[in-house]
């Protein structure tokens, strides 16, 4: 049963235990969950499925206002160790392949139905974004349009460099899945982003940018071999709006003000470049000062990514 979700007030959240949900070796031994939050009951006959990126989770109420106004219902699903599914002793964020996923996809598609919407589209960020694209590539259920924000379709850096070191990953995983990676995390994105630093947003540290997001060899192997499917081309079967910032800047250090104005997490060249084999219908679309984030961008940015994903609704979405 739905029931108010204690972070967003307004906001109801449905919470269920996932199937076949394997635990980690070292993990508590409590069943895993899947949390679907929506913005207020029914109203509108079409719906959106919203999917969050790594180290993060729904806050954004200024999108599913958005969504809103466009004459869609607005959900957010929270997957497996993320969000309010994250308790202590998870490997947050943690994975070993993609496709696990639809379990709770395929649950949050049949809730949205069950609430009355049969023209569904499926929006996700990032790591999100990834996810969303292989599941819409094979899942029977249909869908009413695809939009994608920054998603993380490719890996940053040379490909020469990628393709020796991937082998690598995929050995590891294979024998310690949970070791960690070694990671260079700045902090320069939360602090572009959060209120108590140089954002303008009021966020959970305890769900994003928690330091308990430790990306580990299993999960880089899920996320290598989905990357890889989409190279070879996914063929979704409805119409794709895929949108990144015209400019990345993944060298950054320290902080400057351009930070505001780019992409520091991904190569955004790299994701234009790979968003056409998505399927058979794809729109790309480069914002000019964008952030990872696009939905988090500054003003006047921000209006302009919302004014791009309207005009596309109007176009290819029923």
């Amino acid at each position: 049963m739905w029931s108010d979700d204690r972070l967003l007030p307004g906001y109801q959240v449905r919470s269920w235990q996932i199937e076949d949900a394997e635990l980690a070796d070292g993990e508590p031994d409590e069943p895993l969950t899947a949390t679907l939050v929506r913005r207020n009951e029914p109203s509108h006959q079409r719906a959106v499925l919203y999917v969050h990126g790594w180290n993060d989770y729904f806050f954004q109420t200024h999108l599913a206002d958005f969504w809103d106004k466009q004459g869609f219902d607005f959900y957010a699903v929270e997957l497996r160790r993320y969000g309010r599914n994250l308790r202590p002793g998870l490997f947050a964020g943690y994975i070993t392949d993609l496709d696990h996923y639809a379990a709770e996809l395929d649950e949050a598609y049949r809730l949205i139905r069950e609430d009355g919407h049969d023209l569904i589209t499926a929006m996700g960020h990032s790591t999100g974004g990834l996810v969303v694209s292989v599941w819409a590539s094979q899942s029977p259920r249909l869908l009413n349009g695809v939009v994608l924000n920054s998603p993380w379709l490719d890996m940053r850096g040379p490909e020469m460099l990628r393709r020796a070191l991937t082998p690598l990953v995929h050995r590891v995983a294979s024998v310690k899945p949970t070791i960690a990676l070694q990671g260079n995390e700045t902090g320069l994105y939360f602090a572009s982003v959060s209120a108590t630093r140089n954002g303008e947003w009021t966020v959970d540290t305890d769900y994003k940018s928690n330091r308990a997001f430790v990306p580990r060899f299993g999960w880089a192997r899920a996320i290598l071999t989905a990357q890889t499917r989409v190279a070879g081309g996914l063929k979704i079967d409805t119409p794709v709006l895929s949108m990144m910032s015209a400019r990345s800047g993944l060298s950054m250090s320290e902080w400057d003000d351009s930070i505001m104005s780019q992409d520091i997490v991904l190569d955004v060249d790299q994701l234009a470049a790979v968003s056409w084999r998505l399927g058979r219908v794809v729109t790309i679309v480069r914002i000019k000062g964008g952030m990872h984030d696009l939905v988090l961008s500054p003003r006047p940015v921000r209006d302009e990514v919302f004014a791009e994903i309207s005009r596309w609704l109007k176009v290819y979405v029923r």
